[in-house]
């Protein structure tokens, strides 16, 4: 949730002071739907469900890092801006992978 509400909040600042609008789009849709996979797997079906929405999750993940990046990559965003975007979206990157993994096993 943390995470989305950061997302929120760069997308605003984004699209009002930096006049960025299809990027902001698609780092909000990603950024915001890593929380939003993650919590209806608390109540997945099954086993496999709960692995399906952790991996939907980790799609956007690696979605809104490669956003982030292309931002930064473009000049559109700060080298600080962009190296705590990503080391957040690296560490929740993480934390996933470890969660299917362990769920698989």
């Amino acid at each position: 949730m943390d995470f989305a509400i950061r997302i929120v909040k760069f997308y605003k600042f984004l699209r009002d002071e930096k006049n960025v609008y299809i990027i902001s789009k698609q780092l909000l849709r990603s950024g915001t739907s890593i929380g939003a996979n993650v919590s209806e797997a608390t109540y997945a079906q099954s086993r496999a469900d709960f692995i399906n929405k952790m991996n939907i999750a980790l799609k956007e993940a690696s979605e809104t890092e490669y956003w982030i990046t292309l931002l930064y990559r473009t000049g559109v965003i700060d080298e600080k801006s962009y190296e705590s975007l990503l080391n957040d979206v690296k560490q929740i990157i993480g934390t996933l992978v470890k969660i299917v993994k362990n769920s698989k096993s």
